[in-house]
C-alpha cells in the first residue's frame, strides 16, 4: 500500500520510497516488531493496543485511504487477505505473572 500511495502522491520511481514514505514504513516496521501478539497481532483497526504515535497512525490511515481501493484491482489476492485479517477478532493480552 506504501509503495502505492507513494508512487502516485510523491512521484517515487523504480518502487522506491521518498524519504518520509521510508521513515514511516521503518517506523511501521518496528512497531511491529515489538508488538505484544506477535503472530496473533490483529489488524490494526481491530487491535486494542495502538502502538504507533497519533502523528503516524494518522500518516498510515492517509495511505489505507487511498491505497485501500487501488489495492483490490492491483493485488487482488493481498486486498483480500487484508480483509479476512480485518474480521478475526482481536486477541485479549495475557497478564505477566
Amino acid at each position: 500500500m506504501l509503495r502505492l500511495y507513494c508512487r502516485a502522491r510523491h512521484r517515487a520511481a523504480g518502487g522506491e520510497l521518498c524519504p518520509d514514505c521510508a521513515a514511516l514504513h521503518d517506523y511501521a516496521l518496528q512497531r511491529l516488531q515489538r508488538c505484544p501478539f506477535g503472530e496473533d497481532k490483529p489488524a490494526c483497526g481491530k487491535c486494542r493496543v495502538h502502538c504507533y504515535k497519533p502523528d503516524r497512525r494518522e500518516q498510515v490511515r492517509q495511505v489505507m485511504r487511498w491505497a485501500g481501493p487501488r489495492m483490490t484491482w492491483r493485488h487482488p489476492v493481498l486486498a483480500l487477505r487484508h480483509l479476512i485479517d480485518g474480521r478475526k477478532p482481536a486477541p485479549t493480552l495475557k497478564k505477566r505473572e
